[in-house]
């Protein structure tokens, strides 16, 4: 029901933009996250928006190179990536936070779910 895309292969200081849709239900009412899972270590937190895209929260490591945006008539959420850093190499997955209307951006791994298939983001040095 989520389908992430625009991965791809970049050059170090460079800039991607990922999308997530969502298909066969609306996601308007919540949360959405991105992750990221990088070669042989675990899934990890990357930005979250609200429901109505007026707050957003964002890993520290990608604070101020990263932003997260959603449209919801389009039922999508993106992700753009600016100054992108080898370290920065990982697949990435979007998800939807469990509870509808949340008070609050979660970045727990457990907190979403309806995780979509990753789109894998490669940064060379």
């Amino acid at each position: 029901q989520l389908q992430a895309c625009g991965g791809g292969l970049v050059q170090a200081g460079g800039s991607l933009r990922l999308s997530c849709a969502a298909s066969g239900r609306t996601f308007s009412g919540y949360h959405m996250g991105w992750f990221r899972q990088a070669p042989g270590k675990e899934r990890e937190f990357v930005a979250a928006i609200t429901w109505s895209g007026t707050g957003t929260s964002y890993a520290d490591s990608v604070k101020g190179r990263f932003t997260i945006s959603r449209d919801n008539a389009k039922n999508t959420v993106y992700l753009q990536m600016n100054s992108l850093k080898p370290e920065d190499t990982a697949v990435y997955y979007c998800a939807a936070d469990r509870r509808p209307y949340g008070l609050f951006l979660v970045r727990t791994i457990s907190d979403y779910d309806q995780w979509g298939q990753g789109t894998l983001v490669t940064v060379s040095s």
